[in-house]
């Protein structure tokens, strides 16, 4: 069945299956490298239909490799690496959900349910920062999906890749929504001090009743508070990430949240503005029908007259921005209080000149 058969007279997309408490998605999206696809065509269809497995599903597989050179210059990192593809945290808006398209799944409800487990990744690791072409520069865990989801729990491969770094004295920050991180609190104890380890966690709302329906397997923003005032009192440098910054839903907590992260210790920020790429502009348009009706309309057209009408912009530096007045006012927004709260001593808190490859001491003698 071709994929261009189509359903919503917006935004062309296969009829949504019922929501499925406790994800994000609706439905799943059509896999754009698949030459056909199985389709429910209408809500009321009699024909043979299965709904999607939504129960969680643990891939586990070695990867060919994972440490990532980021080539986009406007995501705020140098390189970066991933335990897990897939996320069930289940965030509506995460840009992430389009790559798991090239693994053959969907970005809607398969990309919050089978998650892909890399149980190799320590050992990539450890061989890529022996390659003696490495020249140390930090490494960011996670990046694309979120490396303290609850996968970690059951498979602890963040933590093994932070006892790596430690081995190599290597440089990591860590960019999670999970107060999970905190079980490796021994570790990044260590590692913080010695400016080897950061931590920036992502906190969108401090609206409880949103963030279960736009983030629906994340911790609370109570317990992400809690994390900074923890980590940041066991030496650890802490910031904020308000992401993405959503008009007409959270575009007005940018002060709160910036204020209560400061207070909780955190000493940098940083904010992405919404952008709906490839599948998540499908998967966002239904759920803001699903759960906003109200205004969803009115937060849809707020978010287009941000990317010059569209809900996606591809141009480095404004992709991550938007144009036009609102954007401005929540640049200004940010600017201003990251100044009055003290978040704007910048990310270079990571210290590479400590790397050392095991044995290299020895050698020198």
């Amino acid at each position: 069945m071709s994929n261009n058969i189509l359903r919503s007279t917006a935004l062309n997309q296969p009829a949504p299956c019922a929501a499925h408490p406790g994800r994000g998605a609706g439905f799943n999206t059509p896999n754009r490298f698949q030459p056909a696809q199985h389709e429910r065509l209408h809500a009321e269809a009699i024909d043979d239909w299965a709904e999607p497995d939504v129960r969680t599903q643990f891939l586990e597989a070695p990867a060919k490799s994972l440490v990532n050179k980021v080539e986009s210059p406007d995501v705020g990192m140098y390189y970066s690496m991933n335990p897990y593809q897939g996320c069930e945290h289940g965030c509506i808006y995460c840009y992430a959900r389009n790559a798991f398209e090239y693994l053959g799944f969907s970005a809607g409800l398969d990309f919050e349910s089978k998650i892909h487990v890399k149980t190799n990744a320590a050992i990539l690791l450890r061989k890529f920062l022996m390659d003696p072409k490495w020249q140390c520069t930090p490494i960011t865990l996670a990046g694309n999906t979120d490396c303290y989801q609850p996968a970690e729990r059951r498979f602890g491969i963040s933590r093994s890749l932070l006892e790596v770094c430690r081995e190599f004295q290597q440089p990591v920050g860590i960019i999670t929504k999970n107060s999970g991180v905190l079980r490796d609190t021994d570790l990044l104890a260590e590692l913080g001090p010695k400016r080897l380890a950061s931590v920036l966690m992502s906190i969108t709302t401090l609206n409880e009743p949103l963030r279960r329906v736009m983030e629906p397997r994340t911790t609370t923003a109570v317990q992400r508070l809690r994390v900074i005032e923890k980590l940041s009192a066991a030496g650890v440098p802490c910031g904020v990430m308000i992401g993405p910054v959503i008009p007409g839903l959270n575009d007005h907590e940018v002060h709160d949240i910036l204020r209560a992260a400061s207070e909780a210790g955190a000493v940098f920020a940083a904010y992405t503005f919404v952008r709906l790429n490839g599948a998540v502009k499908f998967l966002f348009h239904d759920w803001l029908q699903r759960h906003f009706p109200d205004r969803a309309n009115k937060v849809w057209h707020l978010i287009e007259a941000a990317h010059g009408g569209k809900v996606n912009d591809s141009d480095y530096g404004r992709r991550m921005r938007g144009e036009g007045p609102l954007a401005e006012l929540v640049a200004d927004q940010f600017r201003t209080y990251t100044r009055k709260y003290g978040l704007d001593r910048g990310r270079d808190l990571l210290d590479c000149s400590r790397f050392r490859r095991p044995g290299e001491q020895m050698r020198l003698f």
